[in-house]
């Protein structure tokens, strides 16, 4: 699986995008943020829905310890009760039991998203509910290392665009995006790793 952080597609960037150029001078190339394509991970993801990393992964190391084997037959074990004192949410808690009950009964296959194009791996996601095109986007992008990701859902690659190149509305954000097809992933990792930097921030996955 070839990485989104790669020298080709840095070239391209840096030689069609300014403030990218920019960023780059400051912080150099972003990480090659990774996560293992499992239900660990997409599990991981549900979580972050909405609220902090941190705060994400301390419910997920909470619910991780109780159960011990972090795996889709024993979620669907948890009460609800036993779910509140993991301080996992009644929706979160259903979310995790519908993707758990899509890989218990075939109906979702992981292993068989790698090397998917990117149309059909959203289309197999959101069938579940509780996944919606930003938990799909984060799973294509960090999981699946797919090249062209924008996720137009995501606060803090928004709020950068808007910032730095000085554009409000819907429109304008995903014209700013257009510019960095096919290195759309590569991009959005040089806004998060902007976003990040300049608050002295690490990410914590």
């Amino acid at each position: 699986m070839d990485k989104i952080v790669n020298q080709k597609d840095l070239d391209f960037l840096l030689e069609k995008d300014e403030i990218i150029r920019e960023i780059y001078a400051l912080y150099g190339a972003p990480p090659n943020w990774e996560r293992s394509a499992d239900f660990i991970s997409l599990s991981k993801i549900i979580l972050e829905q909405q609220v902090s990393l941190a705060s994400a992964k301390a419910h997920f190391e909470r619910l991780n310890g109780y159960i011990k084997s972090f795996s889709p037959e024993n979620i669907l074990l948890l009460s609800d009760e036993e779910m509140r004192n993991c301080h996992i949410s009644w929706q979160k808690a259903k979310y995790l039991r519908n993707l758990s009950v899509a890989l218990v009964s075939g109906e979702l296959v992981l292993e068989e998203l790698i090397g998917m194009d990117e149309p059909t791996v959203r289309k197999k996601l959101i069938s579940i509910k509780g996944i919606g095109n930003w938990t799909a986007d984060v799973y294509l992008l960090f999981c699946l290392q797919h090249k062209d990701i924008f996720p137009i859902g995501d606060i803090a690659v928004v709020n950068t665009i808007k910032a730095l190149y000085e554009v409000t509305s819907h429109e304008e954000i995903l014209e700013v995006a257009v510019r960095w097809q096919p290195c759309r992933s590569l991009a959005t990792y040089f806004m998060w790793h902007h976003y990040l930097c300049k608050r002295g921030k690490t990410a914590v996955y």
